[in-house]
């Protein structure tokens, strides 16, 4: 058996759990909410502090990956993916249960990444788009099997039941489908750079936390108050820390200089706009439920149209990238899932609206999601950065969702949880796409990315 058919089934499986860990979360949430008596403002955390350690953990573990060798760090991530839903589990508080996620959120953080880059090292350029469209169809079908087995299972068992579900997977990648993959590793070891990773978690968690404690009814008062302004000053005090020891790090967290990459720079902003929309996707069962009125396991049914269109958009963008290039798809991508994001917005009285814009919404984050922007990078990178660069990405995909997750809670909870709250927020994220729409032209077209 060839080192690329031994190696990708593992790599599938490992995609396949940690997209199903964000695909059941959202019909869970008012289940959680009721169980620990949470706001939309509190449980919105439960989506947060998972984005929060997954942006920490990428690089960490991308670094991890490139200096010790794909095979441990793939192995790390499991193992700390496992001992988080075991907490999340058990969990007899909202504390507790915080803490569990921050541990899925750490060992999800590596396998995106990890999974790019042996794409990467096994494959040739012209091989790649088809290959990490397949990783977005994995991705699809997770969100497909995530809202059915919600519904499914939330109508004879509760929350707790539907993150017991990855464990056995989990199991059998870390015992029998880690030791197949490649050892492929750097020859220096690169030390980790923990004052970097300290001074950006300090600045996205006060960020994050500041932005979901705004009024969205006083927006301006709310900026001045106690809640909300001493964390948004923090957040540029510890950001400008970061930079500082970024910059004179002989190991640095994230190496600056790779921002010097106008196509890196474009992936990763584009990345940040899909973060945000992935944050639309686990409310928008609450939202089901607050405008039509429907119980929450059919809430979850109602994901269906959009997932499905993510599950068949995502090989064929990986083949449209093949022929046409990222540019084109990226370009597609976005304007696609801002159209879908404003009709969703819309959709507060009809349910037919609502079907479309998912449908709008799976097929743009087909697009964007994974295959194209990892497709871009991978042609930037140098072999000894492959990983590292898809960490970097994934890191601002992260900070999508914080700011997503924050935003969305922050609105409808500001509105008393009404409809009008979450359209609102779905609109502010559609006008984001928007501007990543404008930034896509920069990206190089088909022929320059084969030169480049």
């Amino acid at each position: 058996m060839s080192e690329a058919r031994r190696t990708m089934p593992v790599l599938l499986l490992g995609v396949l759990i940690a997209a199903l860990d964000i695909a059941i979360l959202g019909p869970a949430l008012r289940a959680i909410a009721e169980t620990f008596l949470l706001d939309e403002r509190a449980v919105a955390w439960v989506f947060i502090v998972f984005s929060l350690f997954s942006q920490l953990g990428n690089p960490i573990m991308s670094g991890l990956s490139d200096s010790y060798g794909r095979r441990l760090a793939f192995g790390w991530c499991i193992g700390l993916f496992v001992v988080g839903t075991l907490i999340v589990v058990f969990s007899p508080t909202f504390f507790i249960m915080l803490v569990g996620r921050a541990f899925q959120g750490a060992g999800v953080s590596g396998i995106f990444p990890i999974t790019g880059a042996v794409i990467g090292d096994l494959f040739p350029v012209e091989r790649r788009g088809r290959m990490l469209g397949i990783v977005g169809a994995v991705f699809g079908v997770a969100f497909i099997i995530g809202p059915i087995v919600s519904g499914v299972m939330l109508q004879w068992f509760s929350w707790r039941s539907l993150f017991v579900v990855t464990l056995p997977l989990a199991l059998y990648v870390g015992i029998v489908g880690v030791p197949r993959l490649p050892h492929v590793r750097a020859e220096r070891v690169a030390r980790l750079d923990w004052p970097g990773v300290l001074a950006l978690g300090a600045a996205m968690a006060c960020f994050t936390f500041a932005i979901n404690q705004v009024d969205a009814e006083r927006i301006g008062a709310s900026l001045l108050s106690l809640r909300v302004g001493p964390f948004l000053g923090a957040t540029v005090l510890f950001f400008a820390l970061f930079l500082a020891i970024e910059r004179r790090g002989a190991h640095p967290f994230i190496r600056l200089g790779l921002f010097r990459s106008r196509q890196v720079v474009i992936a990763c902003l584009v990345s940040t706009g899909a973060g945000a929309t992935e944050a639309v996707f686990v409310f928008l069962p609450s939202f089901a439920v607050v405008a039509f009125g429907v119980a929450d396991r059919a809430a979850s049914f109602m994901l269906l149209p959009l997932v499905t269109a993510l599950a068949i958009g995502s090989p064929l963008c990986g083949r449209l990238i093949d022929r046409l290039g990222s540019r084109a798809v990226v370009l597609g991508g976005t304007a696609v899932t801002a159209a879908g994001l404003a009709v969703t917005g819309m959709s507060t009285d009809s349910i037919g609206l609502y079907y479309a814009g998912g449908v709008l919404i799976g097929l743009g984050l087909s697009a964007i999601l994974g295959s194209a922007l990892s497709y871009i990078v991978l042609n930037e990178a140098q072999p000894g950065e492959r990983t590292v660069v898809q960490g970097v990405v994934r890191l601002f995909k992260a900070v999508g969702r914080l700011l997503g997750g924050a935003l969305i809670g922050a609105v409808a909870a500001s509105g008393g949880g009404s409809i009008g709250g979450y359209a609102r927020a779905f609109a502010v994220i559609a006008i984001g796409m928007g501007l990543m729409h404008a930034l896509a032209y920069g990206l190089k077209r088909r022929g320059e990315e084969k030169e480049g």
